[in-house]
């Protein structure tokens, strides 16, 4: 326990410190982050692309860390879904990287509720404790986020209903805006990681899957 108060308390003078410079030099989030694509045809089952790629951590993944600290009950949800868009910036092979600013996806065409949630052991085996190291994954069907795939992101959601939208509108990281920390985030959906990779078209024949390990 005496661990996990340290790193928030860390989080937190970090954040503080933060606040009168530039947050991306000045802000560390304890959480890393990877991510591992699985895309197959869904009729002959045959591999079509696998792929691992390490995240970004925004800086709102701190925020959510801190209201979750003061109140479990609010928000209303942790890290609850996975969106996939079209918007990122750069060439398509090498687009520009997600920024700790980021605070919405510049394109999102789809989001979704996890199919899993599992600890992992440090062999990587599911574990029925809790751990360290935990995996999301979501598998989007053959009619979902059709598309030429480019960012992503982990989202702690207003609604549960995925089809409900509450993005910031403070549009910063890759949308150009500054980072406004005066912002009531607790009105929008708080995009908590983010990722953008060389572009992944998915076809409406196929099925992806996407695993998102935190390690804290």
């Amino acid at each position: 326990m005496s661990i996990v108060l340290d790193k928030i308390r860390r989080l937190r003078e970090g954040f503080k410190l933060g606040l009168g410079s530039r947050y991306q030099e000045s802000v560390r989030i304890p959480v890393k982050g990877e991510v591992f694509f699985k895309m197959w045809d869904g009729a002959s089952g045959r591999v079509e692309m696998e792929h691992a790629q390490k995240n970004v951590v925004t800086l709102d993944a701190g925020l959510l860390i801190a209201r979750l600290v003061r109140d479990p009950r609010e928000p209303a949800n942790g890290i609850n879904m996975l969106a996939l868009g079209t918007g990122a910036l750069g060439p398509l092979l090498s687009p520009n990287p997600a920024s700790q600013e980021q605070r919405r996806l510049n394109n999102e065409i789809f989001r979704k509720p996890f199919a899993e949630v599992t600890f992992r052991d440090p062999n990587g085996a599911a574990s029925a404790i809790p751990t360290r190291v935990l995996d999301f994954t979501t598998v989007f069907g053959e009619s979902e986020a059709v598309g030429p795939l480019n960012e992503m992101g982990l989202l702690s959601t207003v609604s549960n209903n995925n089809t409900i939208k509450n993005p910031n509108p403070n549009f910063a990281g890759q949308g150009g805006q500054p980072y406004d920390p005066t912002i009531d985030v607790t009105q929008y959906d708080i995009l908590v990681n983010a990722l953008t990779f060389s572009v992944i078209s998915k076809p409406s024949t196929s099925l992806l899957s996407i695993t998102w390990r935190l390690s804290f």
